[in-house]
């Protein structure tokens, strides 16, 4: 079909369609159509809604932006080749997420013409924190750069060092020195931003500097696939390759996020943006500023998301006719974790955390990897459809990944990569199961992990580890943990499609699994 014929196939059916719509406006305003009343009495019924905000006019940015704007700083990273390369030709290394149709920006980068090959010209955003000149922008923005300048609002050019980076928020802080004390923004509070709200971008879009654009947030909250704690604010207001590490403002000029990538066909703006909210901001470039590194809390349990059939059969109460449950259900505890040692078990479903509502798997790992190791948290579980209460003192992630890897976190330190679940009733039924059959069954699988490299797949019953029997996560933990001790290679006898193999894995990732099928880990930046 031909573009032109394309365009008169949807006219007609546009056409048609609001002929439909209006023909149905019409029969419903028309009086003497069915008994008397009808109409009135369904919209009452219904509760229809019915909105009270006061008119109001479009608002006027020009004096917020007149006193903002000096903060935001255009970056200049010269990258490496390879490391621009390794970014995935615009794509981030995103090709998991969403379809692998967001585009983290400024790759591909706005290049100036290079004489040497070995290095490209990168152009990305950011902005001022402190007069004494600490920069907050993307990780992506200065990853893998030998030299970053930052450009101020008034063309002023400054040599910036790297603080630290955390590739799992894509966050970077820098610092740049100048004889005069330099003006900077505040982190607002990104929990008060509501659906709806207005807010204005600035930033480097393209390498020109400066440019300002204005839209709402359209969503809160999103998780998009790309990292362990996404949790963007989605905003329409156009954003660009450049923009990235720029802030996004509320009408009071606080900063509530970092914007840091789109969703795109093509590379340009579509009116879908994702910016990092302020509070997770404020979280890492505190620890950066401090040490150099993001530690992350860490509380022990593998948890899942809960569907229907699992919250009848939980007994959770029913909050609203249709509603999806909310809460994340502990499949597993991790052997001496905080979870383990307060008393959480399998089957509890975690609803509270420090009295914030956990409405996911998802929602409880990014509330607890904010706390600092050390901490006390309290949780508000369901346990038998009654709610209950205790307190934990949350861990540290990175140690609590050097103890066999079993969880499969990335880490230094030997591990296998893999999280394990007790062969419960429910999986039994799903996987076809029956009550003779013993083991753990892998419920995810790191990749790149050993685990992964040696062929093992979510789904897997995990039978035996080096000859000994194992029943529980626990068991298969201590069995692991004996092996890796004994610096040998896990043997796993494993129960896949109802028939047994044997898997051998070593830490290293070599493993001589008839399904090797190995990939690459993606982002190793984990500082």
């Amino acid at each position: 079909m031909s573009e032109k014929s394309v365009s008169k196939f949807f006219g007609r059916t546009h056409r048609k369609t609001l002929l439909v719509l209006l023909a149905g406006v019409a029969f419903a305003g028309t009086p003497g159509i069915g008994p008397s009343g009808v109409h009135a009495a369904y919209a009452e019924d219904a509760g229809a809604i019915k909105p009270s905000s006061p008119v109001q006019t479009l608002p006027n940015f020009v004096n917020l932006v007149k006193q903002v704007k000096p903060a935001v700083v255009s970056i200049t990273s010269m990258i490496k080749a390879d490391a621009a390369e390794g970014e995935g030709g615009g794509m981030g290394g995103m090709g998991g997420g969403m379809g692998g149709m967001p585009f983290p920006f400024p790759f591909p980068f706005q290049m100036a013409p290079q004489q040497s090959r070995q290095q490209i010209e990168a152009r990305g955003s950011g902005f001022l924190i402190s007069a004494d000149g600490y920069v907050v922008t993307n990780n992506h923005v200065v990853k893998g750069a030998t030299k970053v300048t930052v450009t101020l609002d008034d063309g002023t050019t400054l040599p910036a060092k790297i603080i630290g980076r955390d590739g799992k928020t894509d966050l970077a802080l820098l610092k740049v020195t100048s004889t005069q004390k330099l003006p900077f923004i505040e982190l607002g509070e990104s929990d008060d931003v509501q659906a709806g709200e207005w807010v204005v971008a600035v930033g480097n879009p393209y390498g020109l500097g400066g440019t300002v654009t204005a839209g709402i947030v359209s969503a809160r909250g999103r998780d998009i696939n790309e990292g362990p704690y996404d949790n963007f604010i989605q905003i329409d207001a156009p954003i660009n390759r450049g923009n990235s590490g720029g802030p996004l403002f509320t009408q009071d000029g606080k900063v509530v996020g970092v914007n840091s990538m789109i969703l795109s066909p093509s590379g340009g703006s579509i009116g879908i943006g994702f910016a990092i909210p302020s509070d997770t901001v404020r979280n890492v470039t505190d620890q950066l500023r401090k040490t150099g590194h993001v530690v992350r809390g860490y509380l022990g349990v593998n948890a899942q998301v809960i569907s229907p059939a699992m919250a009848k059969a939980l007994n959770m109460p029913v909050s609203a006719p249709g509603a999806p449950p909310a809460g994340a259900l502990v499949a597993s505890t991790s052997p001496d974790s905080p979870a383990e040692k307060a008393g959480l078990k399998a089957e509890d479903i975690v609803t509270d955390f420090n009295g914030q509502k956990v409405s996911s798997p998802h929602d409880l790992a990014v509330r607890v990897a904010s706390v600092a190791p050390g901490t006390d948290a309290k949780i508000g579980y369901l346990r038998g459809g009654k709610p209950q209460t205790l307190t934990v003192k949350i861990g540290n992630l990175a140690k609590a990944s050097n103890d066999g890897g079993i969880e499969g976190s990335a880490s230094s330190g030997p591990h296998l990569g893999v999280s394990l679940t007790p062969l419960s009733g429910d999986i039994r039924r799903q996987l076809g199961l029956g009550s003779d059959v013993h083991g753990v069954v892998v419920n995810d699988v790191q990749p790149g992990s050993p685990a992964d490299q040696a062929g093992i797949r979510p789904g897997d019953v995990i039978q035996s580890v080096s000859n000994q029997s194992v029943d529980s996560p626990r068991a298969a933990v201590t069995a692991v943990r004996g092996a890796l001790a004994a610096k040998k290679p896990v043997l796993l006898r494993v129960l896949r499609d109802g028939q047994s193999l044997f898997i051998a894995i070593s830490p290293d990732g070599t493993g001589d699994g008839s399904d090797s099928g190995a990939t690459n880990g993606g982002d190793d930046d984990d500082n």
